[in-house]
């Protein structure tokens, strides 16, 4: 790719808060709910998700103290993206608010001569070449870093502005169907939810004449374990004798192994919804007699014990090489039919104290919690009957994963080869 020696630094105010800064000003000065129209938002390193600002804060500070940091006050159109955590990650604040920058956020002020936009440079970051330049001096040894000088080291492509447009129409178009496919998801896990809390939370499910069970008199009866009544005939059971969990496997990366295979972490639980998504699997190689005992089979749940603490997630059609870390509980050896319901009742528990358990720095999630858990088991025929409700979904579900994922390879794809003029931009509309 040709390249202009035109460094990212030499175009736009690089800068993040300094330590001290913290320390000073932001440190006991910041509230949770935000008092008045004099306070605005703190963004911190988690502000920033995949791509985008995530307007639930969870702190705001006075506007006296952000005048004391004016580096550090966002009241221009800018790029923020964390330097340490999430490296990589980055998004556009448009300015239609005032904010300040708090610790690990960093900002991309353009100057207001420079003949570049904010985005196209974030388009430019997020390609996997970006991401390659952006990253080449990453430091740190868990906790991932990288400085302000590496940032304002990126070349940046010597397109004409005109040029970057067009790129970015064409670019946040994709983006645009990406969001409508993701929104389309969370629509239909809502659904999903919604049917299973009807079925098995009010006991609505249809009756044998297609009526709503307990709402058209069905009988009910009290079960003292769960301290309220259920349909007549449905079983109660703990978690733990209708299935089993195992722990995910603890490994060092820097032993030598015979085989390669793909790891489930809770990055991708976390960035997943009800479905796992299966692209962005570290690759590691292992020794496969210890290895080989982590193998996730097909009908398996699985549940993050830290990080985000009892999220549940499905994986569909698994690969034969791939494994779950030591972070994870993997639910498994159960009636395949029941996978679905599991599943739900589990993501109806995900955020509260039925699945957590102390952890001395994050709340974790064990096995003896889980098995501990009280499960109604409805017969057969009636999780016959919802699975069938369930599966066009489901299948709705993974049919709109599969495009996102081929819009995704697109749209980074493009992005190179309309810099580098292999795609032109000159006749597009």
């Amino acid at each position: 790719m040709e390249m202009k020696s035109c460094r990212l630094g030499d175009i736009a105010f690089i800068t993040k808060l300094a330590g001290f800064e913290h320390t000073k000003y932001i440190q006991g000065n910041c509230v949770r709910e935000k008092v008045d129209d004099t306070f605005i938002p703190l963004f911190i390193g988690k502000t920033i998700r995949d791509g985008k600002i995530d307007t639930n804060f969870d702190w705001y500070i006075s506007k006296k103290i952000a005048d004391k940091l004016p580096r550090s006050f966002l009241k221009r159109k800018c790029l923020v993206l964390p330097y340490v955590g999430s490296l990589g990650d980055l998004a556009i604040f448009d300015a239609s608010y005032e904010a300040l920058l708090g610790s690990n956020v960093a900002k991309i002020e353009l100057n207001q001569d420079c003949e570049f936009t904010e985005e196209f440079i974030y388009y430019f970051l997020k390609s996997p070449y970006g991401q390659s330049v952006l990253l080449k001096d990453e430091q740190g040894g868990i906790q991932k870093n990288i400085t302000m000088e590496s940032i304002r080291n990126v070349i940046l492509p010597d397109i004409s502005v005109s040029n970057q447009k067009k790129i970015t129409d064409v670019l946040s178009a994709l983006d645009d169907k990406i969001a409508l496919n993701q929104r389309i998801n969370r629509n239909l896990e809502e659904l999903a939810r919604l049917i299973y809390d009807y079925w098995f939370v009010q006991f609505d499910f249809p009756d044998k004449n297609g009526k709503p069970y307990k709402t058209s008199g069905g009988k009910m009866v009290y079960n003292d374990q769960l301290k309220r009544e259920i349909p007549e005939g449905w079983d109660v059971k703990r978690l733990g004798d209708v299935c089993n969990f195992r722990n995910g496997i603890n490994y060092d990366k820097n032993e030598a192994g015979d085989k390669l295979y793909k790891i489930v972490n809770v990055r991708n639980i976390s960035a997943s919804s009800i479905i796992l998504n299966q692209n962005d699997f570290d690759e590691i190689t292992l020794n496969s007699k210890l290895a080989d005992n982590y193998l996730i089979p097909e009908d398996s749940i699985l549940i993050a014990r830290s990080g985000c603490p009892g999220a549940t997630r499905i994986i569909i059609d698994v690969e034969s090489n791939v494994i779950f870390c030591g972070f994870i509980i993997c639910m498994d050896e159960f009636d395949a039919e029941y996978k679905l319901y599991y599943t739900l009742y589990l993501k109806g528990l995900e955020n509260t104290s039925a699945t957590k358990t102390g952890g001395s720095i994050l709340q974790n999630v064990s096995q003896e919690t889980l098995k501990r858990l009280p499960i109604v088991l409805p017969p057969e025929d009636v999780i016959a009957s919802f699975n069938k409700k369930m599966h066009s979904i489901f299948s709705g579900q993974v049919l709109t994963n599969k495009e996102v994922v081929e819009l995704i390879a697109l749209r980074d794809q493009l992005l190179p080869l309309l810099m580098n003029g292999q795609v032109s931009v000159e006749k597009m509309p």
